[in-house]
């Protein structure tokens, strides 16, 4: 998969898409991110180099990058859709306690896919939603044994 600004733009021009000076502001504004960003964070990080371009114009070019599968949004919890590059597919984990997101691979449900496909002609798509639950740090206090009242 393209990581680059300039991997992300050739394969944009590939699909026939205009590089414009927003395009390239977003594409590089999600590369400098490295990770999961909000629109709303895009957005800002945008505008700090371009202040012209509007939130409605990083939505449209987010849904064109997607559209092309070079950009995966993914729900990681409450509040709004985080997007990140796509690279190999993964899903997340998120912290309820810490928000801490950790990327697993798919293949780690390769069992639960197969059986969900097998009993319910189902087949999910763990990228999309991420998986909530506790890490390893914010359980801890939970294992300690707990003192008995007087």
């Amino acid at each position: 998969m393209p990581e680059s600004v300039d991997d992300l733009l050739d394969a944009l021009r590939a699909a026939g898409g205009r590089v414009t000076a927003p395009r390239r502001a977003v594409v590089g504004a999600l590369v400098d991110a490295k990770g999961h960003v909000t629109a709303e964070e895009l957005t800002a990080l945008v505008r700090d180099k371009h202040p012209d371009v509007a939130e409605s114009t990083v939505y449209r070019i987010l849904d064109e990058l997607e559209r092309l599968e070079l950009v995966v949004h993914v729900h990681l919890g409450h509040g709004p859709a985080s997007y990140h590059l796509a690279q190999t597919p993964h899903a997340h984990l998120v912290c309820t306690t810490c928000n801490r997101v950790v990327e697993i691979p798919i293949a780690r449900f390769a069992r639960l896919t197969r059986q969900l496909e097998t009993d319910h002609g189902f087949v999910p798509d763990y990228a999309h939603f991420a998986i909530v639950g506790r890490c390893e740090a914010c359980r801890e206090p939970a294992r300690r044994p707990r003192r008995q009242p007087r």
